[in-house]
């Protein structure tokens, strides 16, 4: 009975392993799948966590709950030696150790592009994973609890302003999702005013949203401007130290919550840790089928894989690392591997685009196949709608469904639980108030 061993659980791994189950035979197969954590991470919802919009579990797939015949090792993987079939991997506790396999799948994702931008490291958070979301939300509305009690000035200034980095997808949904929160979070506080509200939007390109064309685009800054965000385009930060944001415009400002979301980079272990062939970014070459050329029983997939996009008419084009394509290729590369194992053909991977969607806040969004563009609530009930039947397995489905339905009665729970960052300290400092500050 062969290994299969899958290198991450994201989208592609976990679409991968999800799919091999259900086509392999007990008999045929024995899988293996290695994340360090122990879910998958539905990203798309992830700006509506950090908005209030999704309780964060229901973002969160369990890799237990439903890979039922794979064996799941907890850790990361630090090395591929291909040639003697083995990979290290590094556990949350204890010395590394080797795992071996037959057939390899690389599915390990990419990591956020960071610039050595000085401050952003020690002050910034991301917006890749479920407990960045949940912590923007919790900050944010630790800030309103703050800002309530101090007289106007800088501090209070200081904990009412919000700076995102980056105006990809990630960027403007996030930016507008938390935007959206802090707006109608505004009208519980009396004691505050709407224009001490700061967001910033910093881009570096002339334009956000590169999935959309230039006209929805712009249509999106001036829909942003005029809810009162301030978004800079053509715009790097210079500086972000101690919260002291100096954008290459002149332009500078103090920041209680700064969020990155300026792109992805390759995966450390594809790009510098293994033997198998990958290309100038960092990404694993792979051909139209989810093959590693030149190696036998290699596959990849995902944001960590250049594959050829044979839907486009450029030439040598690549598929866009998102998980439009990167559950698609999950799915088809469970397919392949088990023909591959029976003796036949692999299929190669084409998808053409279904659209971009994105949503802007709570009844706001924008949709764009082709020439055709929606705007304002129709897009944002297609983002909704879209996304809850995309979602992993109906038990995800009928509880992210539920949320969205109490909302409409009660709204959003503004509730902070920004204290379980540090769950120990009222037992540490017990009934003296000045011992807890």
């Amino acid at each position: 009975m062969r290994k299969i061993l899958v290198v991450g659980g994201g989208y592609a791994g976990f679409y991968t392993a999800w799919k091999l189950e259900k086509k392999l035979r007990k008999d045929e197969a024995e899988l293996i799948l290695v994340d360090p954590r122990p879910y998958m991470t539905y990203q798309p919802f992830l700006p509506e966590v950090a908005a209030g919009s999704i309780e964060a579990r229901h973002a969160a797939i369990s890799l237990r709950r439903h890979l039922r015949r794979t064996k799941l090792v907890a850790g990361m993987v630090t090395q591929i030696d291909h040639e003697n079939r083995t990979v290290t991997v590094c556990p949350m506790d204890g010395p590394t150790f080797d795992v071996t396999y037959d057939i390899i799948v690389v599915t390990a994702g990419a990591v956020i592009r960071k610039f050595p931008v000085p401050g952003i490291a020690e002050h910034a958070i991301g917006l890749k994973h479920i407990e960045e979301a949940v912590a923007i939300r919790d900050r944010l509305l630790t800030a309103f609890d703050r800002a309530a009690v101090l007289e106007p000035g800088p501090t209070r200034q200081r904990l009412l302003t919000v700076t995102f980095v980056g105006g990809g997808f990630t960027g403007v949904e996030g930016f507008a999702e938390v935007f959206s929160l802090a707006k109608a979070v505004l009208k519980r506080y009396p004691e505050l005013e709407a224009s001490e509200l700061r967001f910033h939007l910093v881009e570096a390109a002339g334009r956000i949203l590169p999935e959309v064309t230039d006209r929805p685009g712009s249509w999106v800054v001036r829909s942003l401007e005029k809810r009162g965000a301030h978004v800079h385009l053509n715009t790097t930060v210079a500086s972000a130290v101690d919260g002291h944001i100096v954008l290459s415009s002149g332009e500078e400002f103090d920041s209680n919550l700064i969020v990155w979301t300026a792109g992805n980079a390759a995966n450390p272990v594809v790009h510098k840790h293994t033997d198998l062939p990958v290309d100038e970014l960092g990404r694993m070459i792979v051909t139209a089928d989810l093959r590693i050329p030149g190696v036998e029983d290699a596959w990849a997939a995902g944001d960590n894989a250049a594959v050829p996009d044979l839907a486009s008419d450029k030439p040598g084009a690549l598929t866009v690392p998102n998980a439009q394509h990167a559950y698609r290729q999950g799915k088809l590369l469970a397919k392949n591997i088990a023909k591959s194992l029976r003796g036949r053909k692999p299929k190669d991977y084409v998808h053409h685009s279904l659209g971009a969607v994105a949503t802007l806040g709570i009844g706001r969004g924008i949709f764009q196949w082709r020439w055709i563009v929606i705007k304002g609530f129709l897009a944002w009930l297609m983002h909704r709608g879209y996304h809850v039947l995309a979602v992993p397995s109906w038990e995800r489905k009928v509880r992210v469904l539920a949320v969205w339905l109490t909302a409409v009665f009660y709204g959003r729970d503004i509730v902070s639980l920004a204290s379980v960052e540090h769950p120990r300290q009222a037992f540490i400092a017990g009934s003296d108030p000045e011992f807890g500050r």
